[in-house]
């Protein structure tokens, strides 16, 4: 075990070292720029399209299982979680308040990286032997690239099918059990239980359910938690500007030491601002592509338009509200970190209430990271094993949830935690290669010409 756990955290060190950021990073500039800031400047756009994706056009029902609006409360759903209550947290506490501004710049680029997966996913995917659309980096890395390229796909496929079980799955459940344990004293098993009775009941049903579930489920939490959030600024209101002051001034210049708090270099904010806001929006890793391969449309650019958004609500959004909430707050300077520090933040705003507060948002934020996940890593399986290997892995994955939340999971994680990272390397390689499909789907889009998915072109598929 001690060996297991030397040698993953090797390679741990390499996947989520500098080389990995840089390259995340520098994909995301490179289609930021290629796409000319579209991303930024169609921000309103994207919004517009969300609205009207609610539902499907009768035209496109035939075109996919999913509205696009669900679609993007799907991918949503997966990567609004821990990583936005502790993540935030944990980064303040190692890089200091300029590690925020490190996010930021971080979402704004994986803006476009977003948006180049969701155009790929919808642009090459294929229909299974059920009629279903699937896609995604395995199937844009095939059918862009070609057959010869086909093992990249299976490294996504089965990096993505064994980070599920961990990154989104029993490190999620052990996340509330242990929130609802120390807040409301709530047994990790009767925590593992309920959860899996309610993930069940909606992973059993397949995409449409999960995506109705996220649907409502994903707006709701994210508006509870964005109302209760301004509550506590509006209560530290003459701390929001300085926030703000410290977020820009020690973006580009060290943080000294101050009680608990043990200071930062500029470059700990870059290290662990980057790391942080992809770790939260998942912006290069191809894990979103998934469910937007799956939306009903016709057209893989207006999807990559309402993709691009997961990002923005991601990071410049709820991850913005966690950190103002920190650090108009005392705490941070205290030595705290993870959801420990969030909860004491919210704490001295709302007191009684703050603590209880965190934990339940940090449950339901688990939960449908869960259902998001069941979904990406049931198709990465089916990628792998085929269509018949798809209800074994949706019963063995529910089965695996209070299992994860009794169990000690350092190890899990660590393995879990290095392939989610490797999700990324075959996901990048293909979006730089595929980069120029984008580039012109994209300028065709804005020249009002005809952009149709990959299912209506394969006789010109390479």
């Amino acid at each position: 075990m001690e060996l297991l756990n030397s040698f993953f955290s090797a390679i741990n060190s390499v996947v989520w070292g500098p080389v990995m950021l840089v390259l995340l990073f520098g994909v995301g500039l490179y289609l930021q720029f290629g796409l000319r800031l579209m991303p930024i400047r169609k921000l309103g756009e994207g919004f517009s399209l969300l609205w009207k994706g609610r539902s499907s056009e009768s035209s496109d029902r035939d075109q996919g299982e999913i509205s696009p609006f669900n679609a993007l409360m799907t991918a949503l759903s997966a990567t609004i979680g821990t990583g936005n209550i502790a993540g935030v947290a944990t980064a303040i506490a190692l890089g200091g308040p300029g590690a925020v501004f490190w996010m930021w710049l971080t979402a704004l680029v994986g803006m476009a990286t977003k948006f180049a997966e969701a155009v790929l996913a919808v642009r090459y995917r294929e229909t299974d032997s059920q009629g279903n659309h699937v896609g995604g980096p395995m199937y844009y890395i095939r059918n862009g690239l070609g057959k010869r390229w086909a093992w990249l796909g299976g490294m996504f496929a089965f990096f993505g099918a064994v980070a599920a079980f961990g990154i989104g799955n029993t490190v999620q459940a052990n996340s509330v059990a242990d929130a609802l344990t120390t807040s409301f004293g709530i047994p990790a098993w009767v925590t593992g239980l309920v959860i899996m009775v309610l993930a069940g009941a909606v992973i059993l049903g397949g995409i449409k359910r999960i995506s109705q579930v996220a649907g409502k489920l994903v707006p709701l939490m994210a508006i509870a938690y964005f109302s209760a959030s301004v509550v506590v600024l509006v209560i530290n209101a003459d701390q929001v500007l300085g926030a703000f002051g410290m977020i820009f001034e020690y973006a580009f210049q060290p943080i000294a030491a101050s009680g608990g708090f043990a200071g930062a270099a500029v470059a700990a904010a870059i290290r662990f601002g980057v790391a942080r806001g992809i770790f939260s929006n998942e912006a290069g890793l191809g894990s979103a592509p998934i469910a937007h391969a799956a939306a009903q449309t016709r057209n893989p650019v207006r999807q990559g338009l309402i993709a691009m958004l997961g990002t923005f609500i991601d990071t410049l959004v709820v991850c913005t509200m966690t950190a103002l909430v920190i650090l108009t707050s005392t705490h941070w300077l205290d030595g705290e970190s993870g959801a420990g520090l969030t909860s004491l933040s919210f704490d001295s705003g709302l007191p009684g209430f703050g603590e209880a507060l965190v934990a339940i948002a940090l449950a339901v934020f688990a939960f449908t990271t869960i259902l998001g996940w069941s979904f990406y890593g049931e198709k990465c399986f089916q990628y792998l094993f085929g269509d018949r290997a798809i209800v074994v892995y949706r019963v063995v994955f529910v089965l695996a949830v209070p299992v994860g939340a009794m169990a000690h999971l350092d190890l899990i994680w660590l393995i879990a935690d290095t392939f989610n990272a490797m999700m990324a390397i075959p996901n990048l390689i293909a979006l730089a290669l595929l980069s120029p499909v984008v580039f012109k789907l994209t300028r065709d889009y804005f020249a009002g010409k005809t952009v149709l998915p990959g299912e209506d072109l394969n006789s010109h598929r390479d």
